[in-house]
């Protein structure tokens, strides 16, 4: 009998993502999956093909029990509610965890980050490393993918820097293995649909690491515009965030970014991409050419 597969935060790019794996790729039967969100109207589309619409609402156990019943395996996917001051999105994962447990779910997987231990200079790098921990203790069997930056992130950024012709950055000479958001969705997908009851954690990466004026050189040679990197201490980078009118809170986590990156905790590249869905993962330089005209404008 096929397992019943579960995705949280369908209605996201990623959720989405893994869906359409799991139908197309896996050739999963959509009645075999369910899709929770919080607004189920948004996924009419994935009903019309039979896939099984749920809500769920991270801010409801009662909601999240009655979507994970009858599921044998479930993805959580991180939520969007950051609030660094409250623990907001930790309080919805620990629920997501808890309701999984009651509902006799027989696998967990997760969307984590590369190294969230404490130290990490991610802000919200706490709440990946104690969903992490809730769901060892909760003594279900476990997948965790510590998703790298998605290459898309770069959309951040680069419009502005290329623009301008000036990229300002605290990341120094740490290196980062940005990867494609489809490629971590096929590679996610490949593992909820494994059947396996092995408890792993997967880092999920690009081919390659790059130094910010490395990806600085790449995006010269794509465009044939002139970008020039300029390093600048956090809380300098902080003010020009915020002057750009980024309010602090999501400024101070922007840095942060770099700040990580400075310090080497994300510039590991791993095969997890390949090894779970059977494909290359895309190079830096493709998602640069295939986005040129938006990246340029």
């Amino acid at each position: 009998m096929t397992e019943t597969l579960l995705v949280t935060g369908a209605s996201g790019q990623l959720g989405r993502g893994v869906i359409h794996y799991l139908l197309d790729a896996h050739k999963i039967p959509p009645g075999q999956i369910i899709a929770t969100t919080r607004n189920p109207e948004g996924l009419a589309d994935l009903a019309a093909r039979g896939v099984v619409v749920r809500a769920a609402d991270f801010s409801d156990a009662a909601s999240l029990e009655s979507a994970f019943k009858g599921a044998d395996r479930v993805l959580i996917i991180s939520t969007g509610d950051l609030d660094l001051k409250t623990g907001k999105r930790l309080k919805q994962h620990e629920t997501a965890v808890a309701a999984a447990k009651k509902a006799g779910v027989a696998h967990l997987l997760y969307t984590s980050m590369p190294n969230p231990e404490p130290v990490s200079p991610v802000l919200f790098a706490g709440d990946h490393y104690g969903t992490e921990q809730a769901i060892k203790a909760s003594g279900i069997p476990y997948t965790i993918f510590r998703n790298g930056w998605y290459q898309e992130n770069l959309f951040m950024a680069l419009p502005h820097a290329i623009a301008s012709g000036q990229w300002y950055t605290s990341a120094g000479d740490g290196r980062i293995a940005h990867a494609a958001r489809d490629d971590m969705a096929a590679a996610i997908a490949a593992g909820l649909a494994s059947g396996s009851s092995e408890s792993k954690t997967y880092t999920l990466t690009g081919p390659q690491a790059h130094t910010t004026a490395e990806i600085a050189a790449l995006v010269s040679e794509v465009t044939g515009k002139k970008l020039d990197v300029i390093q600048l201490p956090d809380e300098a980078l902080t003010e020009g965030v915020k002057a750009a009118g980024v309010p602090e809170e999501f400024a101070r986590v922007i840095v942060s970014f770099d700040a990580n990156t400075r310090s080497g905790r994300i510039a590991m590249v791993t095969d997890a991409i390949e090894t779970l869905s059977g494909r290359k993962p895309q190079t830096l330089r493709a998602f640069l050419e295939a986005n040129k005209a938006a990246l340029a404008g």
